[in-house]
């Protein structure tokens, strides 16, 4: 008997000068809808808290603090997304970067070794192209103790499908 299952395969791309550009260009798209959302929200809520300020002050306090800190929350996002920037530009050619996580495909039988059916598998891509698909070292899955006796039902029940899909 087999069973097919999901794995995580890690996409990993090597840094080129048309890879930085691809990067930065997302990251810049990333700030401008972050400036565009901040637009918005004092767009769509000055009318509103300008209404609310003469008809009650105190709740017109309070949902300004609530736009205040939501504004807040998106200026933050584009300050990372600035540092995030700063730091792919630094990045030299040749270095790896992880890109993101796919999944695969794998076959499980009966005697096969888990660890190594599970371990990891990178894909490795240089300007799209696949450059190496890599095999990483077994994970080594932790013991829960002994075995449970035929027809008794395990005190400990670990759940060891992290990242296998759903």
């Amino acid at each position: 008997m087999e069973v097919t299952i999901k794995r995580n395969v890690v996409l990993r791309a090597v840094v080129t000068p048309a890879l930085r550009e691809e990067i930065t260009a997302e990251l810049d798209h990333a700030m401008e809808e972050v400036d565009e959302r901040i637009q918005q929200i004092d767009f769509s809520t000055k009318p509103y808290l300008t209404e609310l300020q003469r008809t009650n002050l105190q709740q017109a306090i309070a949902v300004r603090k609530q736009i205040e800190a939501e504004k807040q929350k998106h200026t933050d996002l584009k300050e990372a997304l600035t540092e995030r920037k700063a730091q792919v530009e630094a990045l030299e050619d040749g270095d790896e970067i992880i890109r993101g996580t796919l999944e695969s495909w794998a076959t499980l039988k009966e005697g096969d070794n888990m660890a190594e059916v599970l371990a990891g598998v990178e894909v490795v891509v240089k300007d799209d192209l696949v450059v190496e698909i890599r095999q990483t070292q077994p994970v080594m899955l932790p013991s829960v103790g002994s075995a449970p006796q035929p027809g008794s039902t395990p005190s400990i029940i670990t759940d060891l499908s992290g990242g296998l899909g759903g």
